[in-house]
């Protein structure tokens, strides 16, 4: 059987085929072109899935389910997006238009429970059955996965993991809360840092990797730590730190067998990952138990959201 998996981003459509064995075997991708009516979001959704049915030579006949990972507020019951300031939706009924496209039942779920879905079910949480995600990027992205399900609270909006504060009072956040862990653990606070360390040093190595500020991406800091300078070297410890007082926070109110973390910044591995798991280490409550949380990179990348978006009839079913 083949299932169609759907990635609904603010500026692309992600679509793709995906096996029994959670093999990827045709894709399709086309502009989100934001903002557009619900119904031409829907239209150009159907599109790209079809473009990724045809890249493999299958027609919608061969396709069992049909799931679609969402940003913003999502209803699995109802498939109603409820709130999506990224698409401008509000209690848009995208599952009902979707099924009338595809002439089946569509799932919907938040994209980053999507995710957590994904790595859960063919990635770094495969085997676990209580099991939280982490992406770092633009955001925070937070997917929680107790007893098998997904964590959505009682109006679908739980799991905002990157709301939560870690500096009281401390950085402003899109959200309009201060000092939330996205502040900080994002790939978006990590170039903030950098910049304001290296506006603090002009003789920092790392004006050679980015000499204009406009250049600062989510890796300059870490390149210049290969370099050994010791500014780059004193923010990767800094950011490393924020992002590990967050998770430690996660890992005590969950427990769940296995964190990972996903995000153009987790490419960095070890270099990121280890220090993460030495602070965790001395700062989890449950530092006296055996059984502990294992901490460890996400391996699917932008897949993770198509997968487990194609496989969301197992939960919703």
């Amino acid at each position: 059987m083949y299932y169609l998996g759907i990635d609904l981003g603010g500026t692309n459509i992600a679509a793709a085929v995906v096996d029994e064995g959670f093999n990827i075997i045709g894709k399709g991708k086309i502009k989100t072109n934001c903002p557009r009516p619900v119904e031409e979001i829907c239209d150009s959704i159907y599109e790209a899935g079809m473009l990724a049915i045809d890249a493999c030579g299958l027609t919608l006949g061969d396709i069992e389910e049909v799931g679609v990972g969402c940003p913003g507020s999502v209803d699995p019951k109802t498939g109603v997006i409820c709130y999506s300031s990224n698409l401008g939706f509000i209690n848009a009924p995208v599952g009902e238009l979707l099924s009338a496209r595809f002439g089946r039942k569509v799932f919907l779920e938040n994209d980053a429970n999507a995710a957590a879905f994904g790595e859960q079910l063919a990635g770094a949480g495969k085997g676990a059955n209580h099991f939280v995600a982490i992406t770092l990027g633009t955001g925070v992205g937070g997917g929680v996965i107790i007893d098998g399900v997904i964590l959505s609270g009682c109006n679908s909006a739980g799991g905002e993991l990157g709301h939560t504060v870690i500096v009281k009072d401390g950085e402003p956040c899109s959200c309009g809360r201060n000092g939330c862990w996205e502040a900080y653990a994002s790939a978006t606070g990590l170039i903030r840092q950098t910049k304001r360390a290296m506006e603090a040093d002009r003789s920092s190595k790392m004006w050679g990797i980015a000499p204009d500020l406009e250049e600062v991406s989510g890796c300059t800091a870490f390149e210049g730590l290969r370099l050994g300078d010791k500014t780059a070297i004193a923010v990767v410890k800094s950011y490393c730190d924020y992002v590990a007082c967050g998770l430690t926070n996660i890992i005590n109110i969950f427990q769940p067998e296995v964190v990972c973390i996903g995000g153009g910044i987790s490419n960095e591995g070890e270099t990121l990952v280890g220090p993460i798991r030495e602070y965790v280490k001395r700062e989890r409550y449950s530092r006296n138990v055996d059984k502990q949380t294992e901490i460890k990179p996400a391996v699917l990348g932008n897949d993770a959201g198509i997968i487990g978006a194609a496989f969301l009839g197992n939960i919703y079913r």
